[in-house]
């Protein structure tokens, strides 16, 4: 017995020397040390031996156990390193190779251009006003001379969630809000920027949702002139500096005199072309002098204070500025379409 002991040992041990992964060596694990092993055969046996020999043979049964437990664990510990060796090897990074090429993102054309109307404005002394989206009929439409029942409020077919409340059809009631805070007191110069809804059909050049950014000055002595002055500069900025503007009669509820500003064709001079449809001329923006009853609604005295109004399609801007031949293009996402506009631009 002491004799196939021993002889197990060496067995196991050079099974073991053997093994070339973690799964063969749990092989000889089991078929030494498992239940059904050749040690444990060799233990059952032990019933048939005197007295004297059991101890001593118990003994050596354990010391073989541990001994083959030890070179288990020790082939382990080195097959382990081994392959952990082995994976490093085979992920090395060569430093020397050229590095693959980080995609920069481009500002979207849309929030370039609100970015740089709202530069351009708060470089002429104007604030930015926000206001909800989800707005109260009365700053929507009432407080900007648009009464319940008024026809003009087809002009712009609106989303209502109650009888009270609506998606905001515009910016303007930003400017009332922000009138209405001052309490009578000028001098107001803000912009706001911001989403309106309406119920539209979207196609290439109209959406249910779009930007609008709208201006306001309110104070002493303010002028017509002073609303042309302003636009003229604005239309230099965002067109080029050979550009003009014109000023159309119009009508809005809120302001009186009311215009559409149309600026000098970008792409052939005022020549006419495709572009311009001819004309020389392309529809900008709608503004006009803050109506007298506006004023009056947000707590200004309107025989002291004057002020205009005005309010810039950023869509509109975007389009003509970049070129865009469809509206939609601003809203689908299409890297293919958005890549166009280099963030080095």
């Amino acid at each position: 017995m002491e004799q196939k002991l021993k002889d197990l040992q060496g067995e196991a041990l050079a099974k073991i020397e053997q093994a070339e992964d973690l799964k063969s060596l749990n092989d000889v694990r089991v078929a030494y040390l498992g239940k059904k092993g050749p040690i444990t055969e060799v233990l059952r046996g032990m019933g048939q031996l005197s007295a004297e020999e059991r101890p001593k043979m118990g003994a050596l049964a354990n010391e073989v156990r541990e001994v083959i437990s030890k070179q288990i664990e020790l082939k382990s510990e080195a097959l382990e390193k081994a392959a952990v060796e082995k994976q490093l090897a085979e992920e090395t990074i060569d430093v020397t190779l050229p590095g693959r090429p980080v995609k920069v993102g481009n500002h979207h054309p849309l929030t370039r251009i609100v970015e740089e109307i709202e530069n351009f404005f708060i470089g002429m002394g104007y604030t930015i006003a926000e206001g909800p989206e989800v707005e109260k009929d009365y700053y929507n439409f009432e407080a900007l001379n648009l009464p319940k029942g008024h026809p003009a409020r087809d002009m712009q077919d609106s989303f209502y969630i109650t009888e009270d409340i609506l998606l905001r059809t515009h910016t303007s009631p930003v400017q009332a809000r922000t009138m209405e805070k001052h309490e009578g007191k000028g001098p107001v110069k803000i912009i706001c920027p911001g989403k309106v809804y309406r119920r539209d059909n979207d196609d290439a050049t109209h959406s249910h949702q779009f930007m609008q950014i709208e201006g306001l000055v309110v104070d002493e002595n303010i002028t017509m002139g002073d609303l042309k002055g302003t636009l003229e500069v604005f239309a230099k900025k965002m067109f080029g500096a050979e550009r003009q503007i014109r000023l159309r009669p119009s009508f809005f509820p809120f302001t009186e005199p009311s215009v559409e500003v149309d600026v000098s064709c970008f792409s052939c001079g005022g020549e006419g072309c495709n572009v311009c449809k001819k004309t020389g001329w392309i529809e900008m923006l709608g503004a006009g002098m803050v109506h007298p009853n506006v004023l009056q609604m947000a707590g200004f005295d309107s025989t002291k204070y004057t002020g205009f109004a005005f309010g810039i399609g950023a869509e509109r801007i975007a389009m003509l500025k970049y070129g865009i031949d469809d509206i939609r293009h601003l809203y689908t996402n299409d890297t293919r379409f958005l890549k166009q506009f280099s963030v080095h631009e």
